[in-house]
């Protein structure tokens, strides 16, 4: 356990928190704004902003573990695509990303550590060779940075929206015709987990659904996200009564007893950030989406899609 406390002097004043504390603590920026989120470090006994601006006299506590370090593990995953730059790989359902507060360990980054020589975020030293994330009970591909050219590439691509994304749904409900859905996502003010469609404080978010089959009382859908706001086609598809099947958070439940939602990533198009070749990697199809059309008798292969 790290513990120190710090008496802002006329040197300092008009200093950012993190800014200061960056100069006086043996962990970088983001860990220092991690800790003041958590609260374990205090200024004037208040919990503040990182960016707050330091006044002469200010109080600074901070008290953290300092013993906590990324250790490579085997975690299973895929790797789809390797090259000296980047991979593309396929995360499990249940993985979590990357370490962050009660989860520690074994998370994806763990893995990459394991598998990959060589990891680039010149960012964020705890997301080594993360540049984009996907929820933890939504699987399928993701891009991995292993040089610093490539990272910062790739960043610009997804900002750009230069990397077309698609992805696997089973929904609830039938639908006949193709469709998008173009409506506003923000914060659910009475509900802070979760997302929802809104006009107050929130940002344009752009969807395009292909149904691909009906069955039962379900289909499988092709979806294109043109937007990346967080959950969004969770949020989407919730809002035109068809939400994900095994979503907790915005769907219903089902007869099945499924409570892990069937959403996979399985295709990315881009142009790659270094060679200029365009690439398109497609995944499997998933076990758990041919299990749950198994039961009505029902098949489909990914490259018919």
């Amino acid at each position: 356990m790290y513990k120190n406390n710090f008496t802002v002097d006329l040197s300092s004043e008009g200093l950012r928190l993190d800014k200061f504390l960056e100069k006086e603590l043996d962990i970088n920026r983001s860990q220092i704004k991690k800790n003041i989120d958590l609260g374990n470090i205090l200024l004037n006994k208040k919990v503040v902003k990182a960016g707050y601006c330091l006044k002469c006299g200010d109080e600074i506590e901070v008290s953290y573990e300092d013993d906590f370090r990324i250790l490579p593990e085997e975690i299973d995953f895929d790797i789809i695509y390797e090259d000296e730059y980047l991979a593309v790989i396929s995360k499990p359902q249940n993985l979590v990303v990357h370490p962050g507060a009660g989860n520690k360990k074994g998370t994806l980054v763990n893995g990459l550590l394991n598998q990959f020589d060589e990891l680039s975020n010149p960012i964020d030293s705890e997301r080594p060779g993360i540049v984009h994330r996907l929820d933890k009970d939504t699987s399928g591909l993701m891009l991995i940075a292993k040089k610093e050219e490539a990272y910062f590439n790739l960043v610009d691509m997804f900002k750009n929206r230069e990397i077309e994304k698609h992805y696997l749904a089973i929904a609830h409900g039938n639908i006949f015709n193709d469709f998008g859905v173009n409506e506003p996502i923000g914060r659910d003010p009475n509900n802070r987990i979760k997302m929802k469609v809104i006009e107050k404080n929130s940002k344009s978010a752009s969807t395009s659904f292909k149904v691909l089959k009906n069955f039962n009382d379900f289909c499988l859908l092709d979806v294109h996200l043109h937007t990346g706001r967080t959950h969004q086609i969770r949020v989407h598809l919730s809002y035109v009564n068809h939400p994900v099947v095994g979503d907790e958070l915005y769907g219903k439940r089902n007869k099945f007893k499924i409570n892990k939602q069937l959403l996979h990533s399985y295709k990315l198009t881009f142009i790659h950030p270094i060679t200029g070749k365009k690439m398109e990697i497609v995944d499997k199809f998933p076990k758990r989406f041919e299990d749950f059309m198994a039961k009505f008798n029902e098949e489909i292969k990914i490259e018919r899609i």
